[in-house]
């Protein structure tokens, strides 16, 4: 059942004058929930607010620092057309339909996006880089710190992923290599590296692509990852698939730095994939010891020469913005029970650990909501 709107949806939101009659900053913009991140997570989340009666503007926000609606979509490589994507579900009270296999990604995603914030008046604030959350003045509210002013808040939902946290390991002679070393994150689709040497670390998915796509071009290429891959057979079953995220999610509520879901799921073993591992493509070594200027060395002596080094290594979870806050928990990670962290119930994480899937970030955007909500409900608005 839908609540009544929390306050008029024609008003902007109000602004403290002083420190004086507020116990707030002068300038600080007060709503009952800040949304940061305009992703899958951020969407659903902002979605299912308004569902449950917060309006926008008006009692929630939603802030995104990306130039233009579609989240990391936007900034996939050209290459990765929405028929090569694996997984895209559709956001909350509206169907993806028509789209062209043979497009980008990142247009039709981004136009998805874009739609979806005009249909439901979602209001998203762009671009606007989210600096830091911390404490209110003693009043028991969050401050978000943004480079478009401040806001204070009752309630956070963090939809920030993962795409801002590209992870790239260090190896021995890393700074001496003469040649080209990017990550996934900077990836320009396969044509760049015709006719060059490429060496790609990284178990998952986009290495797996980046090999498949580039070896057509590439003087050669050397697959390297630091365990065996596991290319899984079969449908993805739902039980399956919940298995998959309770591993995921007991790792979060240990408060250790969450693994992503295809971590623990393997690579589906498809067509595509089976001619790349009959041609040789997919031929898996183990990771390499150092780095030298003309390519990599093992422990053993043998060496592969390499133009570019391409790190497919996955991403870590932009939280920093958060740090203020002391949430983390002494295993590096946020402890989080449903989409709550523990240490400050109210702060919400979409998106996060087991909730990093667009599946995944539906549902949990409908739980933050949900308990948000019921939070609110038992708290006293500051006056």
């Amino acid at each position: 059942m839908l609540r009544l709107p929390r306050g008029k949806n024609l008003a902007p939101p109000p602004v403290s004058r002083s420190v004086n009659d507020t116990g707030i900053r002068e300038g600080v913009r007060e709503v009952d929930v800040v949304v940061i991140g305009a992703g899958q997570a951020g969407l659903s989340s902002a979605y299912h607010l308004q569902r449950t009666g917060f309006a926008p503007e008006r009692d929630f926000v939603v802030l995104d620092h990306a130039p233009q609606p579609g989240g990391a979509w936007q900034f996939r490589w050209p290459s990765l057309t929405y028929g090569k994507v694996h997984g895209m579900h559709a956001l909350p009270g509206m169907e993806l339909t028509d789209a062209d296999p043979a497009r980008p990604s990142a247009e039709v995603i981004g136009e998805y996006f874009d739609t979806y914030e005009r249909t439901f008046g979602l209001k998203v604030r762009r671009p606007v880089e989210v600096r830091a959350v911390r404490e209110g003045d003693g009043d028991g509210r969050l401050l978000v710190e943004t480079s478009d002013g401040d806001w204070s808040t009752r309630a956070l939902i963090n939809a920030t992923g993962t795409w801002d946290r590209p992870f790239w390991p260090r190896y021995p002679g890393q700074e001496t290599f003469r040649g080209r070393q990017l990550h996934t994150a900077q990836y320009p689709g396969p044509e760049e590296f015709t006719g060059q040497r490429v060496v790609v670390v990284g178990g998952g998915a986009s290495g797996t692509q980046h090999l498949m796509e580039i070896a057509p071009y590439a003087a050669g290429t050397t697959w390297v990852t630091r365990r065996p891959p596991v290319f899984r057979e079969g449908p993805f079953t739902e039980e399956f698939g919940r298995e998959a995220v309770a591993l995921v999610e007991e790792r979060v509520r240990q408060g250790l730095p969450p693994k992503s879901v295809v971590s623990v799921t393997g690579l589906p073993l498809n067509d595509a994939i089976r001619q790349a591992l009959s041609d040789g493509v997919l031929d898996r070594r183990p990771m390499f010891d150092r780095i030298t200027p003309d390519g990599v060395e093992w422990g053993d002596g043998q060496r592969v020469g390499a133009d570019v080094i391409l790190w497919a290594t996955g991403f870590r979870a932009a939280i920093d913005h958060l740090a203020p806050l002391r949430l983390r928990e002494p295993g590096g990670g946020i402890r989080v029970e449903g989409t709550r962290a523990v240490v400050d119930p109210r702060v919400h994480l979409v998106g996060y650990g087991p909730s990093a899937s667009t599946i995944g970030a539906n549902r949990a955007g409908r739980a933050a909501a949900r308990d948000i909500g019921r939070l609110l409900d038992q708290e006293p608005a500051t006056v």
